[in-house]
């Protein structure tokens, strides 16, 4: 693992264990939500209605599937974690700063290399981004 201290690790441990609970807890709502919208929809009497109400699920499902991106994400920053690669950059192998991880602690990427992966990559946005 990187220069990290123990403290600065356990900082980032803290970080990333408070947003997957927020983000589990958000997760569960908003699959609720959608269920109440998808009975809208299944019985809206006029094409406006029906129309808000498909909206409705559609935005839903992309807020679903933001919310299990980062999920994945932060899991996958515990597993670096667990094995000692945490904060060492994917593409080049250098260390990532501290503070970019604080600002993005499921950073895989230094920022350099990550703003040349989203030049490349049509996606890139969709995951963890600087």
């Amino acid at each position: 693992m990187p220069n990290l201290s123990n403290g600065q690790l356990a900082d980032l441990k803290h970080v990333l264990a408070a947003r997957f609970k927020d983000l589990s807890a958000e997760l569960d709502r908003e699959v609720s939500d959608q269920d109440d919208y998808s009975d809208v929809a299944s019985e809206a009497p006029d094409p406006g209605d029906s129309s808000f109400a498909n909206l409705s699920v559609d935005l839903g499902n992309a807020a679903i599937t933001r919310d299990v991106v980062e999920l994945r994400a932060i899991e996958a920053a515990r597993i670096r974690m667990e094995n000692g690669t945490y904060g060492i950059c994917v593409s080049c192998e250098t260390e990532i700063p501290f503070e970019r991880l604080k600002v993005q602690p499921t950073a895989e990427r230094c920022a350099p290399c990550q703003q040349a992966w989203e030049k490349t990559h049509a996606d890139g946005a969709r995951g963890a981004t600087m």
